[in-house]
């Protein structure tokens, strides 16, 4: 039986790529330890994401570190519990295409919330 207790977040709001994107490379690491996670991220062939992601995970550690003031020993461990990735506001332009007309080009960005929590295994 699993025990679970104390929890942190962190959030990371109006970054300029897709939710569609971002989703990809969340995907990996949903549910996963937090040390594994970061892992992922080093390796992801998803740069640019991968980076943001990976900040936003080293905060939450630092916010979980300054919430309950304490180190896990071996047998807690600290794992991704939820992450959320929503769409954030959408830049709209203006592409030009010939006979004088205009095409519009949506340029998306993404908010994405973690939730982090030390689990006991038993």
């Amino acid at each position: 039986m699993k025990q679970e207790t104390g929890v942190a977040s962190a959030s990371l709001k109006r970054v300029r790529t897709s939710p569609r994107k971002m989703r990809m490379v969340v995907n990996l690491i949903r549910n996963k330890e937090i040390q594994s996670a970061l892992d992922i991220l080093t390796y992801s062939h998803k740069r640019r994401i991968s980076i943001f992601l990976k900040k936003l995970l080293l905060s939450l550690l630092s916010n979980w570190k300054k919430k309950y003031d304490e180190s896990y020993s071996k047998k807690e461990y600290l794992y991704i519990k939820e992450i959320r990735v929503n769409q954030g506001k959408t830049l709209k332009r203006l592409r030009p295409v010939p006979q004088g007309r205009g095409h519009r080009i949506r340029k998306r960005s993404s908010n994405v919330v973690v939730f982090l929590e030390k689990r006991k295994e038993m």
